[in-house]
């Protein structure tokens, strides 16, 4: 702690003619040397080791949540619940029995989901956009999902009712009917909560990949891509929460409505 010596030694002025800034104890110099210098290095003692360069602090901490916050929205982007019905019909048609339908029906009916599940949504949510009717095309708030929520169900069953009218096993036909289920759940939580639908959608594909696990006749790939999907799940998760979209108990929320919702409606026969 530095010492006030001027009470002990009071300034002394100077002999006739003589600079005033040469007394025992001016204002610039002491009996101790400069005051200035004496004031800077006691400081710099009682601060240590702390590095008084213009480098900002956490230099490489911000650098990785900056990587960490944009592999999280490619993330969430890439894994859209609009995806989903997509992946689990090319899931369907290449990892059960029925990869022996013929190539060229295995397209189409992917297309036919795509643009049910897809491609009429994405449209479907750019009109509400220009509308108005919402204000972010990635319904992050809780307000903006009630109409899109409608929209996901509708398509969802959709696609329910064109798989079973081309002779699909009714179990196909009820991994859609699962995520309709999971969609007006969602609409239902949506209105007092706020839940994830990221996640929500993403577990009912593990559902249904359990499901052809433990019930249809499968490929043998079909563990390798549960593993991935699982772990994607996992990733997409903490991206949301991440991002601050939605906390934990949201994110476990939309995990325990898809799966349920999915792999409990795939019993049905």
């Amino acid at each position: 702690m530095p010492i006030d010596t001027s009470s002990y030694y009071p300034e002394i002025d100077p002999p006739n003619g003589e600079n005033k800034e040469d007394s025992l104890n001016g204002v610039h110099d002491s009996l101790f040397g400069d005051k200035k210098k004496i004031t800077e290095t006691l400081i710099i003692e009682e601060m240590g080791d702390v590095d008084l360069s213009n480098e900002p602090p956490h230099k490489e901490d911000s650098r990785l949540e900056n990587i960490a916050t944009t592999v999280s929205h490619i993330l969430s982007w890439l894994l859209v619940p609009l995806i989903m019905p997509v992946f689990g019909i090319l899931f369907i048609l290449r990892l059960s029995i029925l990869d022996v339908i013929p190539a060229g029906v295995q397209t189409a009916v992917t297309f036919v989901i795509a643009g049910i599940n897809f491609f009429a949504p994405i449209l479907l949510i750019f009109l509400l956009k220009v509308l108005g009717l919402i204000d972010d095309v990635g319904l992050n708030g809780r307000k903006e999902r009630a109409i899109p929520y409608i929209i996901t169900a509708l398509c969802y069953g959709g696609s329910a009712w064109f798989v079973a009218s081309r002779g699909a096993p009714v179990w196909v036909a009820m991994f859609f009917a699962g995520g309709a289920v999971a969609s007006l759940i969602n609409l239902a939580i949506n209105f007092k909560w706020k839940i994830s639908a990221h996640a929500a959608a993403i577990a009912g594909l593990v559902a249904l990949l359990i499901r052809l696990q433990r019930d249809v006749a499968v490929e043998p790939q079909l563990f390798v891509w549960l593993i991935i999907t699982v772990g994607m799940s996992g990733l997409l998760g903490s991206a949301r929460i991440w991002l601050n979209r939605h906390t934990v108990w949201q994110v476990l929320a939309g995990y325990m409505v898809g799966f349920c919702s999915v792999f409990f409606m795939m019993y049905i026969h």
